[in-house]
């Protein structure tokens, strides 16, 4: 273990508020690992030191992402703490956490609490474990001072932090919620899908708001986290409910679609029906009479007058035709064809 001053024999913490010059151990900075924890040189020994009382989002973690913020905190504690940069460091009640880091307070040059500064900036929350709490009161003094100018975590411009995410996630299911209900079962489906995808999202947002495990949470007061969760829960039960709707909608369209199959294949039937009863109707006709044939008509012979015989020769010359004799027998006239 480093022999670092700012513990008694007995291990109690020293109660000094500010930096003492003459107090603690001299450190050369070798490199940041991320934005709480560093190398440095001590007495010739490379150590791993973690600062006491800040805790900024995750970037080292194997099993977890990169967190929001996690490398703007480390390239922060770069410019403070440049490599080759002196610092002094200054233990509190347990100079080391179970991962045998180094847990101390560390000043700068100039004497300011690095600690402190991180959270300054609104990229590192005050942390209490207990028995190390010598140094958390400048540190939630200096993160009020980035709540108060919304720095950092306390941003309301940052679109990985959680307000914002919470707001993204409410606003996706409200527009969901907020549109009239398609007519058609591929639609809703459609719907139901994007919807089902924005609750998970709130779900999930709401496991973290509750859980705590990250950073960001706690870099909200206890009352903004319950309008935070109540926002999650109200989008949580306007979507419920439009998921209801959407079954329920399914549902009918689906009753519908079943009536309308129904009376398609009740009029099919009857068609099928009628067509077959006047196909039996047409079998059982008796035999058509056959066609009426006119007859060809054939036209007259055109008239032919007979022709008139000659006359006959007079067999009695001078013979003029009956002739009407007067009394007497003296005279005559032809006689007058009646």
């Amino acid at each position: 273990m480093i022999a670092l001053s700012g513990c008694n024999a007995a291990g109690a913490a020293k109660t000094t508020a500010g930096p003492d010059t003459n107090s603690g151990t001299q450190a050369v900075v070798v490199r940041v690992i991320d934005g709480d924890t560093f190398e440095a040189s001590v007495n010739g020994e490379e150590k791993t030191v973690r600062l006491l009382n800040v805790d900024t989002p995750e970037t080292k973690d194997p099993n977890a992402p990169v967190e929001c913020l996690g490398p703007e905190a480390t390239k922060a504690l770069e410019q403070l703490l440049p490599a080759g940069a002196k610092v002094r460091l200054e233990l509190d009640v347990e100079p080391l956490d179970k991962y045998g880091r180094t847990l101390a307070g560390v000043y700068d040059p100039s004497g300011k609490l690095v600690n402190a500064e991180i959270a300054r900036l609104g990229l590192g929350v005050p942390v209490l474990f207990e028995p190390n709490k010598k140094f958390h009161p400048p540190v939630v003094a200096a993160f009020e001072e980035a709540r108060s100018m919304a720095a950092g975590l306390n941003s309301a411009a940052i679109a990985c932090l959680p307000a914002q995410q919470i707001e993204e996630a409410a606003k996706a299911v409200e527009t969901i919620v907020a549109a009239p209900l398609s007519g058609t079962t591929a639609d809703l489906d459609k719907s139901h899908t994007g919807l089902v995808a924005a609750l998970a999202t709130v779900a999930a947002l709401k496991t973290a708001a509750n859980a705590k495990k990250h950073v960001q949470w706690d870099a909200y007061k206890p009352v903004q986290l319950a309008a935070m969760v109540n926002r999650l829960d109200s989008a949580t039960a306007a979507g419920t409910a439009r998921g209801t709707a959407i079954e329920s909608k399914k549902k009918d369209l689906s009753n519908a679609a079943a009536a309308e199959s129904a009376r398609q294949a009740s009029e099919a039937a009857a068609a099928a029906a009628a067509a077959a009863a006047e196909a039996e109707r047409i079998r059982n006709l008796p035999p058509a009479p056959a066609p009426y044939v006119p007859p060809v008509y054939v036209p007259p012979a055109p008239y032919v007058p007979p022709a008139v015989p000659a006359p006959a020769p007079n067999p009695y010359p001078g013979y003029t035709g009956p002739r009407c004799y007067a009394p007497g027998g003296k005279s005559w006239t032809p006689c007058s064809k009646k």
